[in-house]
């Protein structure tokens, strides 16, 4: 049990030490590389150092650019869910980190960029610089080479009085190296939290610049800007003899005049794969965006919440998981993520929407959530679906015991998990190995959700009626809230203070599943490995957050 438990949470950080010692690998093989080549030597002679840091840098920014979009290849990801080897155990919650490991990827992406730009800018001075009358000896020699007929050039920087800026913008190499650079800047200071909760709009359509930044990147080595000498050359000059005789170019035979070219561009070799791959994805969603969604019923609920009801053929989904949601009457390329708030036994699929935003605004004015008076069926826009995608959530019946935790909106993923325990229970054919779910709901206004405290007081009634009582335990914490407010909200309490090992026989692995603000779930996640059990008998809190 207590290997189980330290694969259970060492295996994430087990990950993120590979990708790192892959990028490490990555970036000292490179560096080594270009520093001992001796087909770069005389680069060297004039750039230094900063030749290796630019071209180790670069190949890690192409392993990253290769990895970034698969953890957001959610079709795949579902994928490898449902086969056999993932579809339990600890490497599923790594499937559910997906984000997170989005997140890591793009810094990863951003230091190795940072890099290959400063870099590259002290390449380019010191090209300028071996220009100048001051620059001597074999660095000026080789700055002057392809001036002469049947000479290659190695100094891309002719002349001193050569505009860098502008000799720059020239290059295929400059232009793409300018787009990637503002296109990686739009992308990462869009992706704050700060901006995905003022404009999510703003968030979706500029992290589409990524679609530029690939193409990009894939071209930005085209002009072949860093230049080697050629294997032929090498060849026929000796570089450990000539560099010292570089005046002898010219007229001795054992040293020719050496013959440079640029390096064969890479990047497009190791982003093909996943762009493709991720194409797929796109085209998957174009066909699911063809095919009908029939909205059955259409729910408007106090404090501006809508609830729609559909139905999709060939739909399938399981407690906790979500879909893509387009009105191309809105926007005809935003699609939004919402939470099924269905359970899997009941014959339609449903979402609630609350307005936090301009599409969601637009939404529920179209479906006459505003006060205005119920649209026929007919009239409604039409709804596109993508999905349902699986979450963490989803793995609350592979524990005896689960905890789950929301704080406002985050109440929504676990609708139709409730539902679904009902439904099981009430089925004596199923046999759980849940036998006990703690629910916690921290809510600043309950108003707003009466559509679930509804939903709660519905399910004690039944399971009341069941003889299954002690099953559900919930409770319910307002943090803003007067005493008319509280009447009309149920608080069904045990009467058993123990802790929830109390009733529990040892061993026991006790899920926690949480939805909410990024303070609470670090909480929790510490407090999961702080009341975790030394001991292999001991009962052992396995913390699982939910994110889309």
């Amino acid at each position: 049990m207590m290997g189980c438990w330290i694969l259970h949470e060492g295996l994430t950080i087990i990950l993120v030490l590979s990708w790192l010692g892959v990028n490490l690998y990555l970036f000292i093989d490179t560096f080594r590389w270009y520093e001992e080549e001796e087909s770069f030597h005389y680069t060297r002679a004039i750039l230094g150092s900063t030749l290796a840091w630019a071209r180790a840098s670069a190949l890690c920014l192409n392993f990253n650019c290769m990895l970034i979009l698969l953890p957001v290849s959610r079709n795949l990801i579902s994928f490898i869910r449902g086969t056999s080897i993932c579809c339990r155990g600890p490497w599923r919650r790594q499937l559910d980190k997906n984000l997170k490991f989005h997140k890591l990827i793009a810094y990863g992406i951003a230091v190795n960029a940072t890099i290959h730009i400063v870099a590259h800018l002290f390449n380019l001075e010191r090209y300028h610089l071996s220009q100048t009358e001051e620059a001597g000896g074999l660095v000026a020699a080789l700055s002057k080479l392809g001036n002469a007929p049947n000479e290659t050039y190695l100094n891309p920087i002719r002349t001193f009085h050569t505009n860098t800026t502008t000799e720059l913008l020239k290059t295929i190499a400059g232009i793409t190296g300018l787009v990637i650079s503002l296109a990686l800047i739009l992308i990462m200071t869009s992706s704050t939290e700060f901006i995905r909760q003022v404009s999510y709009e703003l968030f979706w359509y500029t992290h589409h610049v990524f679609i530029i930044f690939f193409i990009s990147l894939a071209i930005h080595g085209a002009g072949r800007i860093v230049r080697g000498q050629t294997p032929e050359s090498l060849s026929l000059h000796n570089v450990t003899f000539c560099r010292d005789h570089y005046a002898e170019w010219q007229t001795a035979t054992q040293c020719p005049v050496p013959q440079f070219s640029g390096k064969e561009p890479s990047a497009w070799k190791w982003v093909l794969s996943p762009v493709v791959l991720y194409a797929c994805e796109r085209i998957i969603r174009f066909w699911r965006f063809q095919q009908e969604v029939v909205i059955t019923k259409v729910v408007s609920h106090p404090s501006g919440v809508l609830e729609l009801h559909m139905k999709k053929r060939s739909f399938k989904m399981a407690p906790g998981q979500y879909i893509l949601v387009q009105c191309p009457a809105i926007s005809s390329l935003e699609w939004h993520p919402f939470t099924l708030t269905s359970a899997p036994q009941e014959d339609f699929f449903s979402v609630h929407i609350r307005e936090a935003g301009d599409w969601t605004r637009a939404l529920l004015k179209a479906f006459g959530a505003e006060g205005q008076a119920p649209k026929e069926p007919w009239s409604l826009p039409r709804l596109a679906v993508d999905g349902p995608f699986g979450a963490a959530l989803t793995d609350v019946f592979h524990y005896p015991v689960s905890v789950c935790i929301a704080a406002g909106i985050g109440v929504t993923p676990f609708a139709a998990l409730l539902k679904s325990i009902w439904y099981q229970c009430c089925d004596s054919q199923t046999q759980l190995k849940l036998s006990k779910v703690y629910f916690y709901w921290i809510c600043r206004d309950a108003r707003a959700f009466e559509w679930f405290a509804d939903l709660l007081l519905s399910l004690e009634t039944r399971m009341s009626e069941q003889g299954k009582t002690h099953f559900l335990s919930y409770h319910i914490f307002l943090t803003g809230w007067d005493e008319n407010q509280a009447i009309h909200i149920a608080l069904h309490w045990d009467e058993n203070n123990d802790v929830i090992t109390g009733k529990l026989s040892f061993p026991c692995l006790v899920g926690v599943f949480s939805c909410g603000p990024k303070a609470l779930s670090k909480t929790l996640q510490r407090m999961c490995h702080l009341y975790s059990s030394a001991d292999p008998r001991g009962v052992h809190f396995y913390y699982n957050e939910e994110s889309f």
